[in-house]
């Protein structure tokens, strides 16, 4: 009995010692502050490639902040549900991440594979979560 008591005080202990988040931007703060802008720094690197190390190093923090803007998008209230969402969001983290090991690699084709797969995370996403998107508006005519 001391044991399963010892074992529940050291449980508990744990467990009030862990550490917690708080989340504070929404999730248009974290896509229009870090998703998009560090996902078009990716996208659109044909535009002005890298050419020296300080270059390569910022397209890493670019890579890296695409991957983190996606785990931010799974966590507390961000996360819309377990299905559909959680998988998006991972893909934009995957996404980030084979981007981050490509810019390491120095390596202009690498990230460029990865154009399709970020806009298939966003694109799926906004398509299932965001309401009337992809639809155009329609001309308002005051005939």
């Amino acid at each position: 009995m001391r044991a399963i008591l010892g074992l529940l005080f050291l449980a508990c202990a744990a467990v009030a010692q862990a550490p917690t988040f708080q989340a504070v931007g929404t999730t248009s703060q974290i896509m229009l502050v870090m998703t998009y802008p560090f996902s078009d720094a990716l996208l659109y690197i044909e535009r002005n490639p890298p050419k020296t190390d300080r270059e390569w190093t910022a397209m890493e923090y670019n890579a890296l902040m695409v991957a983190e803007s996606g785990n931010l998008l799974m966590i507390g209230f961000r996360a819309r549900d377990q299905e559909g969402w959680m998988r998006d969001a991972k893909l934009l983290v995957d996404a980030g991440a084979a981007a981050l090991k490509a810019a390491r690699a120095k390596d202009l084709n690498g990230i460029l594979a990865l154009n399709e797969q970020i806009v298939t995370s966003c694109t799926e996403c906004h398509s299932h979560y965001r309401p009337g998107y992809g639809r155009r508006r329609a001309a308002n005519s005051n005939n």
